[in-house]
C-alpha cells in the first residue's frame, strides 16, 4: 500500500509540476487572468491524478478505476471546444484580429498539454511503483525538460529571412519595396503613413517556406503579433490603417506595413522572426514526389 502512495503521489507531483511549467501568459495575452490560471491549473491537476493512479491501479487490480482515462478524454476534448469558442468570440473585440487559423492553434495545444500531462504522470508513477523514487524522480525531471523543449515550435525566423523594407508612394498608389498594396487617394492618410509607417519583407528559405508563408492564416497571425507588441496606430473607424500584408507572386516574398505606436524597426524584425508557425499553415511540397523531382 506504501508504494502504490508513493507511486501515485510522485507521479501527480510531476504531473502538475509539468502543467505548472507549460502555462504562461506572454505577448499573446492568453491566459491573462487569474481564472484562466485557475481553470487550466485545475485541469492540468486532473490530468496527472488519472495519470498517477492509472499504473498503480492496474497493479493492485483496481481496474473501475481505469475506467476514468477514457472520461478523461472526452473532457479534454471538450476544452479545445471551449477555447476555440471564446478566443472567437474575443477576436471580434480586437482592432488586429487572430484569425481563425492561430485559434485553432491555440485551442489544440491547450487540449494536448493535458494529455501530455497525463502522459508523464503515468510514466512517473509506473516507473516509481516498478523500480523506486530514484529513477522516477530522474525519469520525471526529464520529462519536464522535454514539456519545456516541446513548448517552442518552429518559428518565422527559422523558415525565412526577415528584413526592414522602404514604403514608397508612386502618386496615391502604396509600395512596400516595390510590391504594390493600395491606393490611398486622401493627402492625409499619405501623410500620416509616410510618417508613422514601416515595412518589412519576408524572403522564404524554399518552397515549404513559401507556401506557409502564402497561408492566409499565417499572415493574420504575423500581422496580429506584430500589432500586439508593438501597438497599433488606428482606431475603430480607421480601416485605412490596419497592418496589411501583401504577397509577391513571382517570388513569393511577404511584405508588411504596419502603423506602430512605437516605430522601431528593430523590434518589428524581431517580433516577425518570433511568430509561431502555424500548425495549420505547415505544408512541405518538397516531400512530396513531385516536389522532390522539381528539386533533383
Amino acid at each position: 500500500m506504501e508504494r502504490y502512495l508513493v507511486a501515485t503521489i510522485s507521479g501527480i507531483g510531476f504531473g502538475f509540476a509539468a502543467r505548472c511549467l507549460m502555462l504562461r501568459s506572454d505577448y499573446r495575452q492568453y491566459p491573462a487572468y487569474p481564472h484562466g490560471y485557475i481553470t487550466h491549473l485545475s485541469l492540468g491537476l486532473v490530468a496527472s491524478l488519472l495519470g498517477g493512479l492509472a499504473v498503480p491501479a492496474l497493479m493492485e487490480k483496481e481496474f473501475a478505476a481505469v475506467t476514468f482515462l477514457s472520461l478523461a478524454a472526452t473532457q479534454f476534448r471538450d476544452i479545445r471546444e471551449i477555447e476555440r469558442e471564446t478566443l472567437n468570440k474575443l477576436d471580434l473585440t480586437k482592432l488586429v484580429p487572430r484569425g481563425p487559423d492561430y485559434i485553432e492553434g491555440i485551442a489544440r495545444v491547450f487540449e494536448a498539454r493535458n494529455y501530455l500531462v497525463m502522459l508523464i504522470a503515468l510514466l512517473v508513477s509506473g516507473l516509481c511503483y516498478g523500480a523506486g523514487i530514484g529513477p522516477a524522480s530522474l525519469l520525471g525531471a526529464l520529462a519536464l525538460l522535454a514539456a519545456l523543449r516541446l513548448m517552442h515550435g518552429p518559428v518565422i525566423g527559422d523558415i525565412a529571412r526577415v528584413r526592414p523594407a522602404e514604403i514608397t508612394f508612386k502618386g496615391p498608389n502604396l509600395f512596400v519595396e516595390q510590391i504594390h498594396f493600395m491606393n490611398l487617394a486622401r493627402e492625409e492618410v499619405r501623410r500620416t503613413v509616410s510618417e508613422r509607417g514601416l515595412g518589412v519583407v519576408i524572403e522564404p528559405f524554399d518552397d515549404n517556406a513559401r507556401e506557409i508563408l502564402a497561408n492566409n492564416g499565417q499572415r493574420m497571425a504575423i500581422a496580429h503579433d506584430a500589432a500586439v507588441q508593438l501597438g497599433i496606430y488606428r482606431d475603430v473607424d480607421t480601416a485605412e490603417f490596419t497592418p496589411v500584408l501583401r504577397r509577391d507572386l513571382d517570388t513569393g516574398r511577404i511584405a508588411m506595413l504596419i502603423l506602430p505606436l512605437e516605430k522601431d524597426r528593430e523590434c518589428l524584425v524581431a517580433a516577425v522572426k518570433n511568430v509561431p508557425v502555424l500548425e495549420s499553415s505547415a505544408t512541405r511540397p518538397l516531400k512530396s514526389r513531385v516536389g522532390r523531382g522539381a528539386a533533383d
